[in-house]
């Protein structure tokens, strides 16, 4: 009975498992199914700094970002450029949250600056634990991106952070889905410990995805309590009120980070911030603008369909009117690139659409696209994999799509990119006829 058991099992599980089993059209790669959750346990004394990470705060600062479990450790991060040698330090705020059952460690938050760009400094939080070290971006272009989304914490998280490390970079976006904790708060701290060699070492820059909204009818009707409490942006500093959308600049190069989580109506603070911070933008001296959101606008996958009308619909004209000149894009566990879109058509004066919601999460991947393709849709495979975005100098960018292979990556999509700041009809008004748009390798 035991044997004809493991038998049906045998047989349920490879049907099941069947469909993932899929080959790639132009090749013979074969994908695997969803790996394991890992769960990554605190093995540091409980004063000393865990799940350490930083972010970028305005030109020159950085924030550094950890837990301990103990809650009479200060809120200090001392630092220099010679290991061990700390000639500098800041103190900062602390926080802590409960949800349910659960009582969050002390969180702490340390901006620390002003710092030299293209520059390493050591540093230590509170006084206690490991020395860490990272690199500041640097002030002018060339300037490297990481964009990795849905990243989550199972086997292939790992095959993807492994992958992104093996190449360095300057910092690291993420457009939403962090560490698919879904209320159980424990795999916040989780995630956090997964990420630290890496987020300790870069800036991650993130925004918020559906796995971290976490509400809660009455008693968490807002949600977002871990995400905000561990994961502060620097939106103040951008003129925004809510942690859920900001923006930010780094090399010639300015980053929206809206919140399809948030209101984004004409009426709202979200439209209202956009429309300001949009604005405010001089093309002269930041010939690059870059957004990111969760939710989709543009997606032939049959995953979530719809689901980033509504958005797109509300704020597409001001990022078309401002010529952003990529839109990144989560939720759907596949990569997928458009050509430049504006209203549903070929425009060479929109942005190019980016799903890149591949990082490695639990779901697995989103295997089934519509068919036959539509003409916008030029590149699209579900596979875990990041993206790379090389800003090479005022006019020219690289962008290439890394497929993860168990132990290397191989490049399946890449294109050179023109800045629209850059583009003679672009820059004109958009109320003049724009010309006929081209599909070539250069967008």
């Amino acid at each position: 009975m035991r044997k004809l058991c493991l038998c049906l099992f045998s047989l349920v599980l490879t049907i099941s498992l069947f469909p993932l089993l899929l080959k790639a059209k132009d090749d013979d790669f074969v994908r695997q199914p969803p790996r394991r959750v890992i769960f990554t346990h605190h093995d540091r004394s409980d004063s000393d700094p865990q799940q350490v990470h930083i972010s970028l705060v305005g030109k020159d600062h950085m924030k550094v970002s950890w837990v301990t479990d103990s809650k009479h450790c200060s809120s200090l991060v001392e630092y220099g450029k010679e290991s061990g040698n700390y000639n500098a330090k800041a103190n900062g705020e602390h926080t802590s949250y409960k949800y349910f059952f659960y009582s969050s460690g002390k969180i702490h938050h340390v901006t620390i600056g002003p710092l030299e760009p293209s520059t390493t400094y050591f540093y230590m939080c509170g006084s206690s634990g490991p020395e860490f070290s990272f690199k500041t971006p640097p002030s002018t272009l060339p300037l490297d991106f990481v964009v990795a989304g849905d990243l989550g914490q199972t086997e292939w998280t790992n095959s993807t952070l492994d992958h992104i490390q093996s190449i360095d970079y300057d910092v690291l976006i993420l457009p939403g889905d962090l560490s698919y904790a879904d209320t159980h708060q424990p795999l916040w701290d989780s995630f956090g410990r997964i990420v630290e060699p890496y987020a300790s070492r870069r800036p991650w820059m993130v925004t918020e995805g559906n796995h971290e909204v976490e509400s809660f009818p009455i008693i968490y009707p807002t949600g977002f309590k871990a995400y905000n409490a561990r994961w502060p942006m620097p939106y103040q500093e951008s003129g925004s009120t809510s942690n859920l959308y900001y923006s930010f600049e780094v090399a010639g190069t300015h980053v929206i980070m809206l919140g399809s989580y948030a209101e984004f109506d004409a009426d709202s603070d979200q439209y209202k911030w956009l429309q300001a911070d949009l604005a405010k933008i001089d093309r002269k001296k930041t010939p690059w603008v870059v957004a990111l959101l969760h939710a989709p606008w543009y997606n032939t996958n049959s995953a979530h369909q719809g689901e980033g009308d509504s958005m797109r619909l509300a704020m597409e004209e001001l990022l078309y009117t401002a010529r952003v000149d990529l839109v990144f894009q989560g939720h759907v566990h596949a990569y997928e690139r458009f050509t430049r879109v504006y209203n549903n058509k070929a425009d060479p004066c929109g942005p190019i659409y980016i799903t890149i919601g591949d990082g490695g999460n639990r779901e697995g991947l989103a295997l089934s696209f519509e068919d036959p393709a539509s003409p916008l849709s030029l590149y699209r495979e579900p596979s875990f994999g990041h993206g790379r975005l090389k800003m090479v100098n005022e006019t020219h960018a690289f962008w290439g799509w890394h497929r993860n292979n168990d132990s290397n990556f191989v490049v399946k999509d890449q294109v050179w990119l023109q800045s629209l700041s850059s583009s003679k009809t672009c820059s004109k008004s958009v109320d003049q006829k724009i010309a006929s748009p081209s599909t070539k390798d250069e967008l």
